[in-house]
């Protein structure tokens, strides 16, 4: 039985009576984006508003348990061993987040702690004071899922920890982060009594009769999270002090019906938790699967065999493709089975690449009889064990700079140069999506014009990214005058060669492992264009290079759509499941 099915009967039965539309739609609600997580939000919500167990009438109602509480702070203020406390303002009807179970009451947070301190401020402890293996310090970032995780670097030494007395922790205390992340949490267990809160931090004491767990499940309260985050202050962290914590409106639960609702929450939780086990097991059956099937595709050796295996694929079409990444491994497949010749088919009659080839080399040496171009070194031959397949008749590997005509780093240009108004706009990495130029308010230079001409951009010309995020390219075919950044190279190709399959080329598997082949440096990822001239290119006749960028452009379309048709699906399940959510929270 799947964890949705178990969801529903029997372990979703107790929210029948309370909500009977999250019962009908838990699947849509468990399968949307980002389901555990909103789930759990969702169970914690409804926790605190006494939506996850059946009332009992015989339970002790909470103001019973708010009595002792008074007089149990009463006793301990009588004896000495805390201060005399001073009652906090009246819960007005406006303050009430929504309307509680009969036998249950809204109080202020301070009503329920009879001790608050605030941890260790840096001033008393410094980062060279931790030793290993000392007395532990907790942290916020110590505080997960209720529980205390140490890490034993982070301690003090036993004399360090005498100084700091004051903020010894006993069983049964709370930690809570003042900073960060509010709400974040941990119950003090015998294994760290003595250890010491640590900064960044409160630690709270409750009366005896309160059950800590279900306080911690109000500290997990998304909509306690979210007043505490509201009202907390701090610029570049956020900062909790105790007022605001102490004046925060919190429910209340009747003391036997608090311990079901622990139960019942660690129940649904494990729930959570097979869920996202289940979601992450299907994901990597998934790409197994498609891993397979695709690469059956990128294994053909003829366009028989590709035909025979594009059969198989088809028949798990559904299967295959009901996720977007499954659609970007279809269009990545599609640029490997462009370049390896199989997408679309050969013509005894195209014009042999031999012949392409020596008219890029009549190009190129006009260029340089003209002075546009410099005469670069001979490309390097290629060996028989070099190409990483077998290309058709009519195909040949060569080096990209026996197919371009020029490459060229782009210009530096100082502050001064850099204007407002006028000027020539720069392409920068950023403007560059999915091989296009998308122009985001690119900055202006003041460009000397007897240098414009060879600075500028010229529709064609291929822009790659030489440093950082490598891999970024894009073809300019923008109708204007622009330049390339410095942290781009600009690749001009020869007119007899079809600078929309280049570009495919680069984006496929084979130009992308190239490109991180041909990094240069052991920090930031570098690539120059020495090393992407020697690149080995597949390089087909130039009218099928034509006929293979029609076909990509048609599949890529028919990609698009599926991936959009998969988006909106997911968005609109996401929009049921927040409004799920917010009928209940």
């Amino acid at each position: 039985m799947s964890a949705v099915l178990e969801a529903r009967e029997p372990r979703a039965r107790y929210l029948e009576g309370a909500q009977p539309s999250v019962v009908r739609q838990f699947e849509l609600l468990a399968t949307a984006p980002g389901a555990g997580a909103r789930l759990r939000e969702l169970i914690l919500s409804l926790a605190v508003q006494g939506k996850v167990v059946q009332q009992d009438s015989r339970d002790e109602p909470a103001s019973e348990l708010l009595r002792r509480i008074r007089s149990e702070r009463e006793s301990l203020a009588v004896a000495g061993l805390i201060k005399h406390y001073k009652p906090v303002a009246p819960i007005s009807s406006d303050e009430e987040p929504s309307v509680l179970p009969r036998g249950w009451a809204w109080v202020r947070f301070g009503d329920l702690i009879h001790e608050l301190c605030t941890g260790p401020f840096g001033s008393l402890i410094h980062k060279e004071d931790y030793v290993s293996g000392g007395v532990p310090l907790v942290n916020p970032s110590h505080m997960n899922d209720g529980r205390i995780e140490h890490d034993p670097e982070v301690s003090v030494s036993a004399l360090m920890a005498l100084q700091l007395t004051a903020y010894q922790l006993s069983v049964g205390d709370v930690l809570l982060a003042r900073r960060g992340e509010m709400g974040r949490y941990a119950l003090v267990t015998e294994r760290e009594a003595g250890w010491l809160c640590g900064t960044g931090s409160f630690f709270l004491k409750l009366f005896k009769d309160y059950d800590r767990r279900f306080f911690g499940l109000t500290l997990e309260d998304p909509r306690l999270r979210r007043h505490l985050l509201g009202e907390s202050v701090g610029t570049t962290m956020t900062n909790l002090n105790q007022r605001i914590l102490l004046d925060a409106v919190v429910a209340v639960a009747p003391l036997a019906e608090q311990a079901r609702i622990v139960a019942r929450v660690d129940e649904l939780m494990r729930l959570c938790d097979a869920l996202e086990a289940q979601d992450r097991l299907e994901a990597e059956q998934h790409a197994r699967l498609r891993g397979t099937l695709l690469g059956t595709l990128t294994d053909s050796s003829t366009p028989e065999e590709l035909t025979a295996n594009w059969q198989r694929v088809a028949d798990h079409f559904d299967l295959l493709l009901d996720r977007p990444e499954a659609v970007d491994a279809l269009e990545q497949t599609i640029l490997q089975l462009a370049v390896r010749g199989l997408l679309v088919a050969q013509d005894s009659s195209d014009e042999p690449t031999s012949v392409l080839l020596e008219k890029v080399q009549v190009e190129k040496q006009a260029l340089i009889a003209a002075g546009r171009t410099r005469r670069e070194a001979p490309s390097t031959q290629i060996d028989s064990d070099e190409p990483p397949y077998e290309l058709p008749t009519g195909w040949r590997w060569v080096r990209l700079r026996d197919i371009w005509l020029s490459s060229f780093y782009g210009p530096r240009f100082s502050s001064e140069e850099y204007v407002q108004v006028g000027g020539v706009p720069t392409i920068r990495t950023t403007d560059m999506t999915d091989g296009e130029i998308i122009l985001k308010d690119p900055p202006r230079v003041q460009v000397p014009a007897d240098k414009l001409d060879d600075y500028r951009i010229e529709p064609g010309d291929l822009l790659v990214t030489r440093s950082g995020s490598i891999g970024v390219m894009a073809l300019f075919h923008l109708n204007m005058v622009a330049v390339p950044s410095a942290y781009l190279i600009r690749i001009r190709f020869s007119k007899n060669v079809d600078a929309n399959y280049c570009l495919w080329f680069f984006l496929g598997d084979l130009g992308q492992s190239q490109l991180g082949l041909g990094t240069t440096s052991v920090g930031v990822p570098n690539v120059s264009a020495s090393k992407m001239a020697e690149f080995l290119f597949p390089l087909p006749p130039r009218s099928e290079q034509t006929r293979i960028v029609a076909r990509i452009d048609e599949l890529r379309r028919l990609c698009a759509d599926l991936r959009q048709r998969l988006t909106n699906s997911q968005t609109t399940q996401s929009r049921l499941a927040e409004a799920l959510v917010s009928e209940v929270a």
